[in-house]
């Protein structure tokens, strides 16, 4: 079943569940109905459903929307609520659900893992570098097409994301069974609370990936510092242009923080900061790719605010005065 256009903001939800021998007739029907409702959400894409395989233990149904606003209008929906609750009887315990947001459609058909992880946000650092050490392990073996991860997206799903990708179901378990990824999964005991779920050939084109890249999310501390390299002329260049209409303090920064937050949303970051600094945010896994794009990230970093600090300073001090 299908609706509108995928956009890159687009967000999927797959979703996991057992159904009960006797019920798979009426859960076709139940599950029809419940894709039905869901076509007439706005922002709905598509919709499909597989049963268990050999490596997809589970029936999966996967739903594709334009937003993750208008994948969440539909999950917290009262319709889909009163449909779920029709179609009790035909599920053998509660679903599992991941969200994913992003819009890449590959042409090819692979083997797709959906791992989720809850992670303390105090252990988010160790987290993200136990990632990459397990992203370096699974380049190294046969089949491995991509991985990308995804942070928890606030409102809606509290865990991290991972997805791998390979070119069958037997490079993927040899993957999955090999001595260095149970070497690895022990040294990353601290984010053992996780879910794991094969997602079948017939899915796995629907996920963000870049043909034998990773894109893992920047830390932190790049995140901040990114933020800082937008906000600093946003906030400067509002205040100026803002300054002639003598609002009292309460209400400039009431205007000016409104202002701030879409300009840096729909502008500053996504047409400025983002591309300029997309190989420092996402660098290499490794080796001296990844220190050249450190160094040419931080020295870029250092020379744009030194040049707008500079033009800001001659501008508010020799050229105009705020007075």
């Amino acid at each position: 079943m299908t609706g509108g256009e995928l956009t890159d903001n687009a967000a999927t939800v797959v979703i996991g569940q057992k159904v009960r021998p006797d019920c798979a007739d009426e859960f076709l029907v139940w599950q029809d109905e419940m894709n039905r409702v869901a076509s007439t959400f706005p922002g709905f894409v598509t919709a499909e459903v597989t049963p268990p395989t050999a490596t997809q233990p589970d029936w999966v149904v996967v739903y594709r929307f334009d937003s993750v606003a208008n994948l969440q209008a539909w999950l917290n929906s009262v319709a889909r609520h009163d449909r779920l609750a029709a179609g009790r009887d035909y599920l053998d315990g509660n679903p599992t659900q991941q969200v994913i947001a992003g819009a890449a459609t590959p042409p090819d058909q692979l083997v797709t893992v959906v791992v989720t992880h809850r992670v303390d946000p105090a252990r988010v650092e160790e987290f993200l570098a136990w990632q990459n050490r397990m992203r370096d392990a699974e380049t190294r073996f046969p089949g491995y097409r991509g991985s990308e991860l995804f942070r928890p997206i606030e409102g809606l799903q509290d865990e991290w994301t991972a997805l791998y990708r390979y070119d069958s179901a037997a490079d993927l378990d040899a993957w999955l069974t090999s001595p260095q990824r149970a070497r690895l999964l022990a040294e990353g005991k601290a984010f053992h609370d996780f879910e794991l779920r094969t997602v079948d050939n017939s899915f796995g084109n629907w996920f963000a990936f870049d043909a034998g890249q990773d894109t893992t999310p920047p830390s932190d501390t790049k995140s901040a510092i990114a933020v800082w390299v937008g906000l600093y002329p946003t906030v400067v260049l509002l205040s100026i242009a803002l300054f002639p209409l003598k609002m009292p303090l309460w209400l400039g920064m009431l205007v000016g923080n409104l202002l701030s937050s879409i300009v840096m949303t729909f502008l500053v970051m996504p047409f400025y900061v983002n591309p300029m600094l997309k190989s420092w945010l996402h660098p290499p896994a490794a080796g001296p790719q990844r220190r050249r794009a450190e160094i040419r990230g931080m020295a870029t970093i250092v020379a744009v605010m030194a040049a707008w600090t500079l033009a800001i300073f001659l501008g508010t001090t020799v050229i105009w005065h705020l007075s």
